[in-house]
């Protein structure tokens, strides 16, 4: 059973939703623990702005997608555009 790491982002601009999703997609096929990874921004514009929904073979896959330098350098630029965070990490998803 995979691990699901779903996370909602409120960004201080919600003009920055697409470029976000842009990049957060960007890290499909390049860090080799994260076997899917969808994303989605608000529908109609509403906080919270982007939707993170990534799939890992267990806890230690997440932990690897975390470290890696790909996720590190996305880090970088998404921290300082958020305004709220959540998320949940579960093995019973769908």
């Amino acid at each position: 059973m995979a691990l699901i790491h779903a996370v909602m982002f409120t960004l201080h601009e919600p003009g920055d939703a697409p470029e976000a999703a842009e990049r957060l997609r960007a890290m499909a096929g390049r860090i080799p623990p994260l076997l899917q990874i969808d994303v989605g921004t608000s529908a109609d514009g509403s906080a919270p702005h982007v939707l993170l929904v990534t799939r890992h073979a267990d806890a230690e896959g997440l932990r690897a997608y975390a470290d890696h330098p790909v996720h590190q350098e996305l880090l970088s630029w998404i921290r300082p555009r958020i305004a709220a965070r959540a998320a949940v990490d579960t093995l019973d998803f769908g």
